[in-house]
């Protein structure tokens, strides 16, 4: 039994070369504890295929969420929602990206990580399915299995593609970061569009995204079989719920996608209450989405430049709050500079989450667990940020008062992040069993 115990970083710039070498490698693998996935470099016969499969599926790991905003106001005023009810839509899938996200692993080593993420595309499809076409029932059935299935095929993908691509994760990395962002403002901008083609049927709009689904599935098929079985754990690590490091970057995980998850389910709402239709208001969230794509790869090299990510941390979440009481307060003229300002925030913010994991991880399989961690608490903390906007609205009547929500979340980010960019290691046991 081999035993390592986490200790603080004792020399920060010998090790930065090291450091930023492996930020090439910001994919987290689930399977980080499994000795034989580890130790397995299949020869891949058609990387080209499996390269396309793997874009498909992670451009659906977004277009459940975002297509639902602009839509929020019509799907509402159609099943008789109210303001808390319409919260608790968006809410309750990016609480099962928490809730589902440790299944993850555990399902990947019965069955073989691919296995599980051809059943999961077919699950999503069928929550898609179940949203858009069983009324207020299915409606929230639906964001269940939808945000379920997101929240485990989320946590896999990336193990995925470090293990075939590991000669170029730092390129895959980037690929993953835009097929997510391209995902997300494709269903942002074009589900409105598409409900009103099909006669403003909002059925329609939602549940068109199950076509991408079942496409990706069609081209994830071949890699099925190909590496499956059930795997022997290797290693075992402890301490980490003890750690006040980890709770640090566990924190700014959640309480940055609070932030960004209000986005996602409020902000066409609240910019379609200022005036916008649907349409613009659905083509905003699209745009700062897209502009998500360039700050997401800068950020992560940027704050590797310095002693430690405080500063990056702190400028990316006040830019975010900037474009949030931009897009919140500010005159509709200048709403597309608010968006870009809001899209550049956002962006960084979540790769430097990611960056976060690594960084203050010694090895890999204290990174996975890490991961699992900060995405399992961090998505459940997540997840209370949309519901609070939706109840505060309902007291309110208005969007006015959801300033305060975007200010005390972001404040806690910018705490949690002072601890989590600390040059330091998480202090726990790596246990080789």
């Amino acid at each position: 039994m081999n035993l390592e115990t986490e200790k603080t970083m004792s020399s920060p710039n010998s090790i930065q070369p090291k450091r930023t070498a492996e930020l090439e490698e910001l994919l987290i693998d689930a399977e980080a504890d499994d000795e034989v996935v580890q130790q397995s470099h299949p020869l891949l016969k058609r990387p080209w295929l499996l390269l396309l499969g793997l874009i498909l599926v992670a451009l659906n790991l977004r277009p459940a969420l975002s297509s639902m905003a602009p839509m929020l106001s019509e799907v509402s005023k159609s099943l008789g929602l109210s303001a808390a009810q319409a919260g608790l839509l968006t809410t309750l899938p990016v609480l099962c990206l928490g809730l589902f996200a440790p299944l993850a692993p555990i399902l990947a080593r019965r069955f073989g990580a691919e296995r599980v993420v051809l059943g999961i595309l077919l699950t999503l499809a069928g929550g898609i399915i179940l949203r858009s076409s069983f009324g207020e029932v299915g409606l929230f059935a639906g964001s269940v299995l939808a945000g379920a299935s997101i929240g485990v095929i989320g946590v896999l993908l990336p193990g995925i593609v470090k293990r075939d691509f590991a000669k170029h994760a730092g390129t895959m990395t980037g690929v993953y970061t835009m097929a997510l962002c391209l995902g997300a403002a494709m269903a942002a901008g074009a589900t409105v569009p598409l409900s009103e083609h099909f006669d403003h049927s909002w059925t329609m709009g939602l549940g068109i995204w199950i076509v991408p689904a079942l496409v990706a599935a069609m081209f994830w098929l071949p890699q099925v079989g190909q590496k499956h079985g059930a795997h022997n754990v290797a290693y075992r690590v402890r301490g980490l719920l003890r750690d006040p490091l980890a709770w640090q970057v566990t924190l700014y995980m959640g309480l940055q996608s609070s932030l960004a998850y209000i986005v996602f389910g409020w902000l066409p709402s609240i910019l379609i209450g200022r005036g916008l239709t649907p349409t613009q208001a659905g083509l905003v969230l699209s745009g700062s989405v897209i502009v998500q794509l360039a700050s997401s790869l800068a950020a992560p090299w940027l704050a590797t430049r310095g002693k430690d990510q405080r500063l990056a941390i702190v400028v990316v979440m006040l830019l975010t709050l900037g474009g949030l009481f931009g897009c919140l307060y500010a005159p509709l003229d200048g709403l597309w500079g608010w968006a870009i300002l809001l899209g550049l925030g956002q962006g960084g913010t979540f790769s430097l989450a990611l960056t976060l994991i690594v960084l203050r991880s010694r090895d890999s399989h204290v990174a996975a667990n890490l991961s699992s961690m900060a995405q399992g608490f961090g998505y459940t903390l997540a997840s209370m940020g949309p519901f609070a906007v939706g109840v505060v609205h309902d007291w309110t009547g208005g969007w006015n008062a959801v300033g305060w929500i975007f200010g005390v979340i972001g404040l806690g980010a910018i705490i949690a992040g002072l601890g989590a960019g600390r040059s330091l290691y998480v202090q726990v046991v790596s246990e080789k069993l």
